[in-house]
C-alpha cells in the first residue's frame, strides 16, 4: 500500500522520537533533573546538555533557514514568532509546569520516558496532565478563565514597528531598524556561539560521553521535526492536506513539543475511529514511549513501580495538573518551548524557558526547607 506523504511525515517523526527516547532513557537526559542537580549539588551537566540541545537545534534551524529550505516566519505550531506577545501567559505558564514537574518527578518528554521504562506512576501523571491539557484546548476552560484576563495584557508588537517577536526583530524595532536575514543570523550565531562555549567550558562535560550525545542528539531532533514539515523535498504536507478531500488534524510547520500532544491525544481516543486526528505530536508521545520502551527491555532496566505512600500520590497528581495547564498555557513544555521554541530566537520562549526553571528551583528549596523542619 502506497503511503500518503501525511503518513511518511508521521512515519518518520515516529522514528525519530523512538530514537530521542531510546537516548533519552539510555543518557538519563531530564530537564528537571538538570534544575535538580545544579540547585541541590552545584552540578550542571545535565544542565549543559540541555542547553547543547537548544545550541544544537538553534544552530539547525538558522541553517535551515540560510539555505531557504524552512520558513518559520509564517504559520506554525504553537506560532512562536508570533507579534501578539503574551508575556503572561509565558511567565505564568512557566512557573506553574516548573512547581509541577518538580512535583510529579520529571516533565512531558521525561514521564514518557519514565513509562517506557516501566513507571507506573509516570502513567498516572500522563492521564491527569492529558485531561488538563485537554481542558485547556478542546473545551472553554482556557477562554472562561485565561485569556478573559491575560489577552488584554498581551503586547501588540505591531504597533512599535515589530511584525515578529523574535530577538533581531524586537532588537532592530528598539534600534530602529528592520530585521534582515543578515541581523538574524548574526544574532542567532552569536547565541550558539555562547551557549556552545558555556556547555563545553566544562572538562567534567566534555568527558561524559552520555550527557553530550543527549544534547546533541535531542537537538537534531528538534531540527529534523522542523526540516519534515517545513523542508523536506516531496513531503510537502500542509500543501497537501489543505487540498485533501479529509484534512488532517494540526499539519503546521512544527517540531517536538509535548503538552499539547497530550489533549489531542485524548480528543483522539474520544473518537478512535478518526485517524485523521492522529497528528504530530500524538506520534512523537507514542514514539518516545516505545523507543525508551525498547531501550529498557534491551538493556534490562525495564523496572516496574508504584506510588510510595499517598503523599507521593498525591505530589504526582498536583503536578500532573500544573504540568498540564501549565504547558497549555505557555504553549510549550521544557523540550517545546526551551529547546524546540528556543530555536526559532522567540523571546517567549526564552522567558518560558527562565520561569520553568525558576519555578522548579523554588519549589525544590522549598522541598528542602521544608524537610529540615521536619528533621
Amino acid at each position: 500500500m502506497e503511503l500518503t506523504i501525511h503518513q511518511e511525515v508521521l512515519a518518520a517523526v515516529f522514528g525519530t522520537a523512538a530514537i530521542m527516547g531510546a537516548v533519552a532513557n539510555k543518557t538519563n537526559f531530564c530537564t528537571m533533573g538538570a534544575v535538580s542537580d545544579w540547585v541541590n549539588m552545584g552540578d550542571k551537566g545535565r544542565l549543559r546538555a540541555w542547553l547543547l540541545a537548544m545550541a544544537v537545534a538553534m544552530g539547525g534551524v538558522l541553517l535551515l533557514e540560510a539555505l531557504g529550505m524552512i520558513n518559520l516566519s509564517g504559520s506554525t505550531f504553537p506560532p512562536y514568532r508570533t507579534a501578539n506577545f503574551a508575556w503572561l501567559r509565558y511567565l505564568l505558564g512557566g512557573a506553574m509546569f516548573g512547581v509541577g514537574m518538580t512535583l510529579a518527578s520529571g516533565c512531558g518528554n521525561k514521564t514518557l520516558i519514565r513509562i517506557g521504562g516501566g513507571n507506573l506512576k509516570s502513567l498516572v501523571v500522563l492521564v491527569i496532565a492529558s485531561a488538563m491539557a485537554y481542558l485547556m484546548l478542546w473545551t472553554d476552560f482556557y477562554g472562561n478563565y485565561f485569556d478573559s484576563w491575560m489577552a488584554p495584557l498581551a503586547i501588540k508588537l505591531g504597533a512599535f514597528g515589530m511584525q515578529t517577536q523574535t530577538l533581531d526583530g524586537i532588537a532592530g524595532g528598539l534600534l530602529g531598524m528592520e530585521s534582515t536575514a543578515s541581523l538574524h543570523l548574526t544574532l542567532g550565531g552569536l547565541i550558539v556561539a555562547g551557549l556552545l562555549v558555556f556547555a563545553f567550558a566544562s572538562a567534567d562535560f566534555r568527558g561524559n560521553f552520555d550527557n553530550v550525545f543527549a544534547g546533541i542528539v535531542i537537538g537534531t531532533a528538534v531540527v529534523v521535526g522542523w526540516y519534515l514539515t517545513g523542508g523536506a523535498p516531496g513531503t510537502e504536507w500542509k500543501d497537501w492536506a489543505e487540498m485533501a478531500d479529509t484534512p488532517p488534524s494540526r499539519v503546521e510547520v512544527q517540531s517536538f513539543t509535548f503538552i499539547s500532544p497530550m489533549g489531542d491525544a485524548v480528543r483522539y481516543l474520544m473518537d478512535p475511529t478518526n485517524f485523521w486526528l492522529i497528528n504530530f505530536g500524538i506520534t512523537a508521545l507514542a514514539g518516545v514511549i516505545v523507543g525508551s520502551l525498547l531501550y529498557a527491555v534491551v538493556s534490562r532496566k525495564f523496572r516496574i513501580e508504584w506510588f510510595s505512600s499517598g503523599g507521593d500520590f498525591i505530589n504526582h497528581a498536583i503536578g500532573a495538573v500544573l504540568m498540564g495547564i501549565g504547558g497549555v498555557l505557555s504553549m510549550g513544555c521544557t523540550i517545546g518551548q526551551a529547546i524546540t521554541g528556543i530555536s526559532t530566537l522567540a523571546l517567549g520562549s526564552f522567558l518560558t524557558f527562565a520561569a520553568i526553571v525558576a519555578g522548579a528551583a523554588a519549589t525544590m528549596k522549598y522541598q528542602y526547607w521544608r524537610m529540615m523542619q521536619e528533621d
